[in-house]
């Protein structure tokens, strides 16, 4: 407890002092850049859907990079100087990013805040015996279009002006999301029901095991990546991947995969090649590098690896870009 206080202590004086010298170096509002409302999200998949709703009228700062653990990350003193600065800050909320939470609600005091992930409704996980909010919503496209409208309605708040090309935009991401949603369905149907199961790092895959018919039949730790998995933890998920069957377990990228592998290994069965993108889009290039591109691969390492038929997955043509 003494060293937890001490660091929330030293990154809260990192935090004044950003915005004390950034008080002092800046006269007037620093919530435009070259014309554009300056707007802070907090994860990269917020990131990148109000990139993609926003298009040319704005100026999107994400905070976390991908592959950063949003549940672990601790803020840095810059954090403070963009959050200070926003218009606008879009975060998850569910305490998906505590630490960014706590910042924001220190640092970003001239900014709306709006926590997106809320406007979808949560499922409840159990976290050290207590009932908790699930944060990761976004498993299930279905809750991805509420967090589109609420981020078109922010941003149409913020810039009344450009009212119509965020109301497009929207629209044309809500129509791709819906294509993703029914084409995931499909997808995993085509896993042969006994090898249907989900066995995964941390418990982020609720929602989309339960949108898409897909058990999550074992985890190594729960809804946040903070906890740490005992011996007798992993042997249980083991006995649990011998029990169930499944050909393939998933590690994911933004979580050392050493533990997983182990279970694999003492359980017999194969890690499959392809880590799963649980919190955080993948780098530029990657295969996951957007939101609908993460949620695509995904569903083709899992269909691949359970014995599925994965088929690529392709927008209307009426939705390409």
């Amino acid at each position: 407890m003494i060293t937890q206080n001490r660091h929330w202590w030293l990154v809260t004086s990192g935090v004044l002092l950003g915005l004390w010298l950034s008080g002092c170096t800046q006269q007037g509002s620093n919530s435009v850049t070259n014309g554009k409302p300056n707007v802070v999200a907090t994860s990269t998949i917020i990131a990148d859907l109000t990139d993609e709703v926003g298009g040319e009228e704005i100026q999107v700062q994400g905070i976390l990079k991908p592959g950063t653990d949003p549940h672990v990350y601790e803020p840095v003193p810059a954090d403070s100087v963009a959050l200070e600065k926003a218009k606008l800050i879009l975060y998850n909320g569910y305490n998906l990013e505590p630490g960014l939470i706590k910042l924001m609600n220190a640092a970003g005091l001239n900014s709306r805040k709006v926590a997106v992930g809320e406007f979808a409704k949560p499922l409840e996980l159990d976290k050290k015996g207590e009932r908790v909010p699930d944060p990761h919503v976004w498993g299930d496209a279905e809750n991805v279009i509420l967090m589109v409208n609420a981020i078109r309605d922010a941003l149409i708040e913020l810039s009344p002006e450009d009212r119509e090309k965020f109301t497009q935009n929207a629209a044309r991401l809500t129509s791709e999301l819906k294509q993703l949603d029914t084409w995931i369905t499909q997808e995993i149907k085509t896993i042969p029901a006994n090898k249907r199961k989900l066995v995964t790092t941390h418990d982020a895959f609720q929602y989309y095991a339960r949108a898409y018919n897909i058990p999550v039949a074992g985890t190594l730790i729960g809804i946040s990546t903070e906890e740490q998995p005992s011996a007798q933890t992993v042997q249980r998920l083991v006995e649990s991947v011998k029990a169930t069957g499944v050909p393939a377990i998933f590690a994911e990228t933004t979580i050392n995969p050493a533990l997983i592998k182990t279970v694999a290994q003492e359980a017999g069965v194969k890690l499959a090649p392809k880590q799963l993108y649980s919190d955080s889009i993948g780098t530029p290039g990657s295969d996951g590098d957007s939101y609908i591109n993460m949620m695509v691969a995904n569903t083709r390492s899992i269909v691949e690896s359970l014995g599925g038929k994965y088929t690529p997955f392709q927008l209307g043509e009426g939705e390409k870009k």
